[in-house]
């Protein structure tokens, strides 16, 4: 009987083990928990990361080991919260191993972003010691940053994975700007300008020693490097065609990033004809508010009317940033009609850095780093002239709110019944798809005040519309970057700056420009479904909370919930 009884517990621990085998739920937790506990690196070591290609490749290992768990779970028994989870972490996963299959990782430039021009956001007011301490040590840990981003750089060249070479004009003020003789002028300096009131005399004199150390010895250097290697082994060999279509296996990797970045499967062509549509359908929006201003002339000559009349533009950079916050405050007031749920987490408005600003985009919403910080809209103030203040409103309702601030840190604030990975996880055709849905949003709350600004609006969505027109042209149909440009131009109020800016990035980064419109496009369309299927009980704030309160979710999930919302409000 004794030996008997001596077995009960290892009986009951593998039929608990069956058990939790058969049970979705938690077989689903323990991949979920794995993800979320997993670390790539130590951030003590890699304060500003891992970047070597034997990284890559374990991560892309340890995703195809969670896929293959995923693979096992019988979704049907799940709740819907963890029917999502499976699905997103599924799609989180996927991007992992192809990002290492076609060796993506090899490429880390973009026209307007890349390794060294990353380095930016690391720059934030220092609020505490610690803070401080943490800065001092990324500043330290730029020259390892930089030597493994240009070894794959280098293994990029010897593969003939690069980008093209017309992307680089001007690219050489990322670099030269920074190479500095003095390096309390800085910006990577002026963090220490304005030190903690907690930190003692003995502290500050420390840390300011530390500081010019840092960036005299170990960041100013690692940007003559950059220089170095740019202007002698990267640009002479940068290829002479846009088109990712047009290297080997470019077309079928072409197809991946568009699945990727629509949540969708949409082919190049099919994208191609629902931007020439749309493109269509809001020229024709744009041409009555032509009518109804009474301006005399030609669709090309209003654009120069507005490209050229110093009424549309703000003489110095503290009077855009004025008229954004001013726009920012209008839209706040009117959040509560619209969300059942706001976020905590605050924001303020500043411009872009003077580091990044020549080659950098009209303006980008830029999320907290931690706890004590606020995330930021920030405006681009450089080259005013082609900063229209009639597109002003449209941006700020984009990137700030009800757009990316809002949405963003929402989805950071999930409760938690939602696993930490879905916290920080964002995909494009939501994330962009909702802030270009939240600029028609700022009309429905009257933030348009005047017709020109209801045209910036719409030259704003028109150049969202465009990209699907000009992404798909370039990378799938064979145009020429003269023709991405002509169309933009002849198509949109952007100003030539712009138009060019945008066309480089369209270049650089394929298929993520067209998430925009595709994810706009779904969340009106599944609107208007709800608003005629529920009629008078159509409730705005009910409608927003469906699409916002489980975060960030592929446009297929989205639509599986509305629908359930309607089939709900109905009974």
């Amino acid at each position: 009987m004794k030996p008997f009884l001596s077995l009960i517990p290892m009986l009951l621990f593998l039929l608990s083990t069956v058990v939790s085998a058969q049970n979705p739920s938690e077989a689903l937790k323990k991949v979920i928990h794995k993800v979320d506990e997993h670390e790539d690196f130590d951030s003590k070591e890699f304060p500003l990361g891992l970047f070597t290609e034997a990284n890559y490749y374990d991560e892309a290992e340890f995703a195809r080991e969670r896929l293959k768990e995923l693979e096992k779970i019988d979704t049907r028994e799940l709740t819907e919260t963890a029917q999502i989870s499976h699905e997103l972490l599924r799609y989180k996963l996927q991007e992992t191993v192809d990002f290492y299959d076609y060796k993506a990782y090899l490429n880390p430039l973009l026209s307007d972003a890349g390794f060294h021009v990353s380095l930016p956001y690391h720059v934030r007011d220092l609020n505490t010691y610690q803070q401080v301490k943490d800065y001092l040590k990324k500043l330290n840990a730029v020259p390892l940053y930089v030597d493994q981003h240009l070894d794959l750089l280098r293994k990029g060249i010897s593969e003939g994975i690069v980008q093209p070479k017309i992307i680089f004009e001007g690219y050489e003020a990322t670099y030269d700007d920074q190479i500095l003789e003095e390096p309390k002028e800085s910006f990577y300096y002026s963090p220490f300008n304005d030190l903690p009131a907690t930190l003692t005399a003995a502290q500050k004199d420390s840390v300011l020693k530390a500081a010019e150390i840092a960036v005299s010895e170990k960041v100013i250097p690692q940007f003559k490097r950059i220089k170095q290697f740019f202007e002698k082994e990267y640009l002479p060999v940068a290829r002479e065609t846009i088109g990712v279509s047009e290297i080997p296996g470019g077309r079928e990797y072409y197809q991946n990033r568009l699945n990727y970045y629509t949540t969708l499967n949409l082919s190049a062509e099919e994208i191609h004809e629902m931007g020439v549509e749309e493109v269509a359908r809001i020229n024709a929006e744009m041409k009555k508010i032509i009518k109804e201003v009474e301006f005399e002339g030609s669709f090309e000559d209003f654009i120069h009317f507005l490209r050229t009349d110093e009424q549309f533009y703000a003489k110095s950079a503290e009077e855009l940033l004025k008229e954004a916050r001013d726009i920012s405050k209008r839209i706040d007031a009117q959040l509560p009609g619209f969300f059942k749920t706001l976020p905590r987490k605050p924001y303020g408005v500043a411009a872009v850095p003077d580091a990044i600003a020549p080659k950098y985009t009209t303006g980008r919403y830029v999320g907290s780093s931690d706890d004590t910080q606020p995330g930021y809209y920030w405006v681009n103030t450089y080259n005013l002239s082609n900063r229209p203040l009639y597109v002003l409103p449209a941006l700020t309702a984009h990137e700030a709110v009800p757009g990316h601030h809002l949405q963003i840190s929402l989805n950071g604030e999930l409760g938690d019944s939602i696993p930490k990975f879905r916290r920080k996880f964002y995909l494009s055709a939501f994330g962009e798809g909702w802030g270009l849905y939240s600029e028609t949003l700022a009309e429905e709350m009257g933030i348009y005040t005047t017709p020109y600004e209801r045209f910036g609006k719409l030259t704003y969505e028109q150049w969202r519309a465009g990209r699907l027109v000009v992404d798909t042209g370039i990378h799938a149909l064979g145009w020429t970057r003269e023709q991405a440009v002509e169309f933009l131009r002849s198509n949109t109020a952007l100003s030539l700056h712009n138009i060019n800016t945008e066309v480089d990035r369209y270049i650089s980064w394929p298929g993520q420009a067209v998430s925009y419109k595709i994810g706009e496009m779904k969340i009106r369309e599944f609107r208007k479904k709800a608003e005629e299927a529920l009629g008078a009980d159509f409730n705005i704030r009910d409608f927003h909370e469906v699409i916002l309160e489980q975060g960030t979710v592929t446009l297929p999930i989205m639509e599986k919930r509305v629908e359930a919302y309607i089939e709900r409000s109905r009974k």
